[in-house]
């Protein structure tokens, strides 16, 4: 999957970068390449904590199955 980030220097030097598809999914770096580094990180924790919360919000009688996309 592919995501749209926005990168911002931050006042200190650090770069911020966000993900706005995914809400509150924000990470940083020294330079543009941490950064990226560490919003791909983000962007999977992030997917895995809604992947969660979908799997708790399963009944009983339902049947849920993991489909790559």
């Amino acid at each position: 999957m592919m995501f749209h980030v926005t990168l911002e220097k931050a006042e200190d030097g650090w770069i911020v970068v966000q993900c706005p598809a995914l809400p509150g999914c924000v990470s940083q770096g020294r330079d543009e390449k941490e950064a990226l580094e560490n919003i791909r990180e983000a962007i999977t924790a992030w997917m895995w904590a809604e992947d969660q919360k979908a799997l708790k919000s399963i009944s009983e009688d339902e049947t849920s199955v993991l489909v790559a996309v």
